[in-house]
């Protein structure tokens, strides 16, 4: 190899060497970040946290809120149940009353001058005092003629009787009481069996 020759492989490295120092070079510098665009993707970042925190409370905000509307319905209920039969007690206490003027009423001789005027101050005393518990919810059941209904009457014998239907109501022995539509106390009856075979009734309120 010719010495010119030599020197043109030689200048072929050095330029070669130079190249590959200015790819190392420009490899090691750091690369230049454009601040604006750096807080943008930090607000972004931050925008979307809050948007899933809001999500949360927001999902929080309306379980709560449908407690509390749970809470006070049921709260109206139990208020409502409490006025309606917070006389409960009371009102088992007056059925004795009701019964006695009742049989005040069941008398033989009721055409007789000196018993009528009796029975017409019980009649219309027995009315008032009706009428005065009705006002709070307390209603007769008074069943004749009716259907037997093991919710409201109670049988205490079945008779046959050819001129009631089957299982109706054939007689009344003590009239049962509701209040304000729960049972106070059952009617206590008389059942027909019809004609027929005596059908099956549970004699039990």
């Amino acid at each position: 190899m010719s010495d010119e020759q030599q020197k043109v492989v030689d200048q072929e490295e050095i330029t070669a060497q130079q190249e590959e120092q200015a790819e190392v070079e420009s490899a090691a510098e750091p690369v230049e970040v454009d601040p604006q665009a750096e807080r943008i993707a930090e607000l972004e970042a931050e925008l979307a946290a809050a948007k899933a925190e809001i999500a949360g409370q927001k999902d929080s905000v309306i379980r709560a809120a449908a407690e509390v509307d749970n809470i006070r319905r049921r709260s109206a209920l139990d208020v409502e149940k409490a006025r309606k039969f917070a006389l409960e007690k009371f009102a088992n206490e007056l059925l004795p009353i009701l019964d006695n003027l009742e049989r005040a009423l069941d008398v033989p001789n009721k055409e007789d001058e000196a018993v009528k005027a009796v029975l017409e101050g019980v009649e219309l005393t027995q009315k008032s005092f009706l009428a005065g518990v009705a006002k709070f919810g307390v209603e007769a059941v008074d069943p004749m003629g009716e259907s037997f209904n093991p919710d409201l009457h109670q049988a205490i014998s079945m008779v046959p009787n050819p001129e009631f239907p089957a299982n109706s109501v054939m007689a009344v022995m003590q009239k049962g009481y509701t209040l304000n539509g729960r049972l106070l106390r059952p009617a206590m009856v008389m059942v027909s069996q019809g004609g027929g075979a005596a059908p099956s009734v549970d004699t039990k309120a």
